[in-house]
């Protein structure tokens, strides 16, 4: 059975690179079958940024891909912005706790000016160490984190959380968090979910699944808002990491052709939850073209 007609196949969390693939891995998700992707920015040198100056640059690389990519592709690329969480780590021992707390800070304002001018489509990856880290800096982590959240609040926008993975408890942890700056749960999205949990979650926090084969299976059933990410990294280090670009249009492929399959659930992650979270659908012509 054929993908429905006019349905748009959206890889919600991916990085490019112009030291890497950078539009070739965009082609070969086209050729794939994709037409929609949300590119989150990275770090593109060997250090972490030391001054907005630098996240400014940074930022404007990541559109600049996203731009050559509609321009050479025909898919459509969207930003997301926002210091990395991790960034805090590395700029505390340049600059110190409270100068790169700033710093990070400084650097959400400016993802959330973008944002606010649609240059960005949403604030991320923001959040905390997926790993341990000292108390001071988890607690300058949170901090910043409380920041980024009321960026979001400000501009409107949706927040793409990077964390520790969230059981049932966590995702009500983080969606109280980001009730009490003023944020909705619905417009908080869990990227790099590994495990369903279900349809009766309480939390109301999207999860945005790796498009592995049997968590893809897990979920088809679940509620909106859910998606699908590959996290791409277009590292020439780790070609592939964490899933290769192809992935996602090649597993809406597998739904649809499975004995029994359920393609018409596609537009759960593909369109239906993107507008419940950013409050707009992704459109393609009849003939699957963005």
């Amino acid at each position: 059975m054929p993908l429905p007609r006019g349905l748009p196949v959206v890889d919600h969390h991916c990085h490019l690179s112009p030291s890497g693939d950078g539009v070739r891995a965009a082609e070969r998700f086209r050729a794939a079958g994709g037409t929609h992707l949300f590119v989150a920015t990275q770090n593109y040198g060997p250090n972490v940024p030391r001054s907005v100056e630098e996240y400014r640059r940074q930022f404007e690389t990541t559109e600049a891909l996203a731009k050559r990519v509609g321009d050479e592709t025909s898919v459509v690329a969207y930003s997301v912005l926002a210091p990395y969480p991790v960034d805090l780590i590395a700029a505390e021992r340049l600059l110190g706790l409270e100068a790169a707390v700033e710093l990070q800070e400084q650097a959400l304002d400016l993802a959330g000016r973008w944002i606010r001018e649609r240059r960005a489509v949403a604030l991320g990856e923001v959040g905390r160490p997926h790993f341990e880290v000292p108390e001071a800096i988890r607690g300058a982590a949170t901090r910043v984190f409380r920041h980024a959240l009321e960026v979001a609040r400000d501009v409107g926008c949706p927040v793409v959380v990077h964390s520790a993975d969230l059981d049932e408890a966590g995702l009500r942890e983080l969606a109280a968090e980001a009730a009490s700056a003023g944020v909705a749960p619905a417009k908080v999205v869990k990227h790099y979910a590994r495990a369903p949990i279900g349809p009766s979650s309480s939390s109301g926090i999207a999860r945005s699944y790796l498009a592995r084969r049997e968590t893809v299976h897990g979920v088809l059933h679940e509620p909106a808002p859910w998606f699908l990410e590959t996290d791409y990294l277009d590292d020439p280090a780790r070609p592939g990491a964490v899933l290769d670009l192809a992935t996602v249009p090649r597993r809406a492929k597998q739904i649809a052709e499975a004995p029994g399959g359920s393609p018409d659930r596609l537009w759960v992650p593909f369109s239906e939850s993107i507008e419940k979270v950013y409050g707009w659908r992704p459109e393609v012509d009849a003939g699957g073209a963005p």
